[in-house]
């Protein structure tokens, strides 16, 4: 049996929340390739990623919904090498890391080995609004005015 981590009825809309740890445990189990976060300001984060032997051709960078996944393949160019030992495996992965609402991915890089993933987090903004209690027994609530920007 599991338990809901937002079982309680003071959680209104937070249903996605759910899946999305779930999604996230899920893809958290393969450790390669080695990453880091950093943030890299009041409002910047970076994710680097070890990937050496890949080429820029090797790897892919997508935003599924709110998902980023990197993907690397590297291309079979063994033939014709006789390997007498061979520690550096030509593997492919996938990572992928679960966004918050408004993260901006703004660029990516690959240098030295390592590919920088450069994204933005919005400030967040406080929002205050009175809501008009309305008089009336017909069981339906007043109409809400949209807020003035």
């Amino acid at each position: 049996m599991t338990t809901r981590l937002f079982a309680s009825p003071l959680f209104l809309g937070f249903d996605h929340l759910e899946q999305v740890l779930e999604r996230a445990s899920k893809t958290a189990s393969d450790g390669y390739p080695p990453y880091n976060i950093e943030q890299t300001g009041s409002s910047g984060l970076r994710i680097t990623l070890a990937v050496a032997g890949f080429t820029m051709d090797d790897l892919q960078i997508t935003q599924e919904d709110n998902q980023l996944v990197i993907r690397g393949r590297q291309s079979d160019d063994t033939q014709g090498r006789v390997f007498l030992h061979r520690g550096i495996a030509a593997r492919q992965f996938q990572r992928a890391f679960v966004l918050a609402e408004g993260i901006e991915v703004k660029g990516a890089w690959l240098d030295n080995g390592l590919l920088h993933i450069d994204l933005a987090r919005p400030q967040p903004q406080t929002r205050v609004r009175t809501i008009q209690i309305g008089q009336g027994g017909n069981g339906t609530a007043p109409a809400v005015e949209p807020e003035q920007d």
